[in-house]
C-alpha cells in the first residue's frame, strides 16, 4: 500500500466577468476519516442562476459527505447521489425561479491508496504523475461528441463557433451524463488538478504537469491562473482550481 501525505489547496478567480459562478472546495467529515473530497462546479444559467447551481452542487456534497458513512454508501454511491440530488435540486430551481441554471461538477474521493473521481460537463479533472500525464477526463461538449463518432470535420467546426455548447451538465432538461473513473495505482508524486475550463482553456497538458509537478499546491494555482489571465487578454471566464498533491511522508 503506497505511503504519502497530502498537500492540496483550492484558488479561484473572477476573471474579467462581474461575478463569480465557479464554486471550489476541500471537504473532510468525521464521518469518513482519512477520506478527501475535492470538488469544482461551473454554474451557468444568466447573472445569479449560475452561481445558484454551483452553490447547490457544493452544498449537496457537503451535505451527502458529512452525513453518509462508508457503512452507508460506498465511494461511487457517495459520487452518483451527490450528483443525483444536485441535479434534482437544480431542475427544482428552475421551475421555481423561472431561470435555466446548471453547473458542471468534477470531484474527486481520496482514501489511504483508492482514488476516484467523476464529472459532468466541461470542467476536468487531470491525474499526473511527475510531469507525465496519465488520465483526463473527457469534456462533456458538442465538439467532443463529434470527435467521438468519427466527425472529425464537424467538430473542428463546433469547437470554434459552439466550444461552450455542453451535451451534459447537472441541471438540464435531460438525465445528465455522469462517468466514473477510479485507480488504486497511487504513487508519491501524483497530483490531482480540478479546474474549471476558465483554466484550462489556456494552458496545454505539458505546461500543467510541469507547473503542478515543480511547484507545491498553493504556488502552482497562484502561476497557472496568472498565466491563465495574462492569456485571456481581458476576455477570461471565471477560473477555478483543486490541486492535490500526494507528498512523501513526515520523517518519524
Amino acid at each position: 500500500m503506497a505511503s504519502f501525505k497530502i498537500n492540496a489547496c483550492v484558488a479561484e478567480n473572477v476573471g474579467d466577468r462581474t461575478e463569480q459562478q465557479d464554486r471550489v472546495a476541500l471537504l473532510t467529515s468525521p464521518r469518513n476519516p482519512g477520506v478527501l473530497m475535492a470538488i469544482v462546479a461551473d454554474g451557468m444559467g444568466g447573472r445569479t442562476g449560475g452561481r445558484l447551481a454551483a452553490d447547490q452542487v457544493i452544498a449537496t456534497a457537503e451535505s451527502l459527505f458529512r452525513e453518509l458513512s462508508e457503512a452507508d454508501a460506498s465511494p461511487r454511491e457517495l459520487l452518483e447521489q451527490i450528483a443525483d440530488e444536485a441535479h434534482t435540486v437544480i431542475r427544482l430551481s428552475a421551475i421555481s425561479t423561472e431561470k435555466e441554471p446548471h453547473s458542471t461538477i468534477v470531484a474527486l474521493l481520496i482514501k489511504r491508496d483508492h482514488a476516484i473521481w467523476a464529472h459532468a460537463g466541461d470542467s476536468r479533472l487531470y491525474w499526473f504523475r511527475g510531469e507525465k500525464l496519465l488520465s483526463r477526463t473527457e469534456d462533456h461538449t458538442f465538439a467532443s461528441q463529434l470527435r467521438a463518432e468519427g466527425r472529425t470535420a464537424e467538430a473542428q467546426v463546433a469547437q470554434s463557433r459552439f466550444k461552450n455548447v455542453l451535451v451534459s451538465a447537472l441541471g438540464i432538461a435531460r438525465q445528465p451524463k455522469f462517468v466514473i473513473d477510479e485507480t488504486t495505482d497511487l504513487q508519491v508524486g501524483d497530483v490531482f488538478l480540478l479546474c474549471s475550463d476558465g483554466l484550462w482553456a489556456y494552458l496545454d497538458d505539458e505546461e500543467l504537469g510541469r507547473h503542478v509537478s515543480e511547484l507545491s499546491p498553493r504556488a502552482a494555482s497562484e502561476q497557472i491562473i496568472k498565466l491563465a489571465r495574462e492569456r485571456a487578454k481581458g476576455r477570461g471566464d471565471n477560473l477555478s482550481a483543486a490541486i492535490v498533491k500526494l507528498e512523501p511522508p513526515a520523517a518519524g
